[in-house]
């Protein structure tokens, strides 16, 4: 079982800050001391995901580094290529590419860029990014990027290839996702469903290899009970995919829908509309937070992630536990085993 942790100093809110960005990277050289696979630094409409990333970088040495996730419009995959290319120098080769689509309103009304065809940019920005980290010269003739004159990104390559994540919701996504990238990130996604994921991923791979092995690499939430107040972090879960469902545009209710939740987020946005927030929250189970996030005790969340893991979950990326270098020593020791 392979855990990563997410860093919340690229985030819209962070943990860290200006003042005391020192903790974090602490708390990152404990995860790489036990063991923790990666970590992955966000990035939506708050701070740079690219600095904090160089930043640890070099104050590591064997944890990778990736981003969960960097969009695919403000950027563009030359761009990327050449911060990635950079990150890999400093990290001698351990940098992992999450990337997503992220939404129209990040995208136009922070940005300022038309969002259009997610789906056919997401490929051809991959393409692009490959052939570039590759070092082969860039010739590219696609329906949004045409690309002529050869340039060739030049530099002193640890390695010619970077594994490259997706955050992916939508069927077609997937498929998609499965054929042009190892992994994906999905988020709020039922345990019960990454069988049915992984077949969908596989039919994408299919298409390219039979044998490529890719890595469901599922954001999982995770909440320790403690006895104090836990009626309060069950109503803060709730109202964390109750925020997802209804104020984050369309994809997050449509895939939790088809996922076995049609009822709870159909009845969810029911009282939204009828601005009923008490009953849109309360319309969110206790089985379908326990189905989508990690819940329970400290002696109980082992067990949980040992779960996941046997049902599909390859590499489980929680939030960097909140709290001081023992409290997360305690936690991330639990888990691991």
């Amino acid at each position: 079982m392979k855990i990563g942790v997410l860093s919340q100093f690229g985030g819209v809110s962070s943990e860290t800050s200006a003042t005391d960005w020192q903790l974090g990277i602490d708390k990152i050289k404990l995860a790489e001391s036990l063991g923790v696979d990666c970590v992955m630094v966000s990035e939506a409409w708050g701070l740079s995901a690219i600095p904090w990333m160089s930043l640890i970088a070099t104050q590591t040495k064997t944890i990778q580094i990736g981003s969960c996730i960097l969009n695919a419009f403000s950027r563009s995959p030359a761009a990327l290529a050449q911060e990635f290319a950079s990150l890999e120098v400093l990290s001698n080769g351990r940098m992992l590419f999450g990337l997503g689509a992220s939404g129209a309103n990040v995208i136009e009304h922070f940005h300022g860029i038309s969002y259009e065809k997610p789906l056919k940019r997401m490929r051809e920005y991959v393409d692009i990014f490959k052939i570039l980290i590759s070092g082969e010269k860039l010739f590219y003739d696609g329906e949004i990027y045409k690309l002529e004159r050869g340039f060739r990104l030049d530099y002193n390559r640890p390695r010619d290839y970077i594994p490259i994540y997706i955050a992916s919701l939508t069927p077609k996504s997937v498929k998609q996702s499965g054929e042009i990238a190892d992994g994906i990130f999905p988020i709020h996604w039922p345990k019960e469903q990454f069988a049915s994921l992984r077949t969908e991923l596989q039919e994408g791979a299919n298409l390219v290899d039979q044998n490529k092995s890719l890595t469901i690499a599922p954001q999982t939430r995770l909440v320790i009970l403690d006895g104090e107040d836990d009626e309060s972090k069950w109503i803060q879960s709730k109202k964390l995919v109750h925020y997802y469902i209804n104020r984050m545009g369309t994809f997050y209710w449509q895939a939790l829908s088809r996922n076995g939740f049609e009822e709870e987020v159909q009845a969810s946005r029911k009282a939204w509309k009828e601005r009923n927030v008490d009953k849109s929250i309360a319309a969110i189970t206790n089985e379908m937070i326990e189905s989508i996030q990690i819940i329970g005790t400290i002696d109980e969340i082992k067990e949980k992630f040992d779960q996941r893991f046997e049902l599909g979950a390859d590499l489980q990326l929680i939030q960097m536990p909140l709290g001081g270098i023992e409290t997360t020593k305690k936690i991330l020791n639990k888990i691991l085993g």
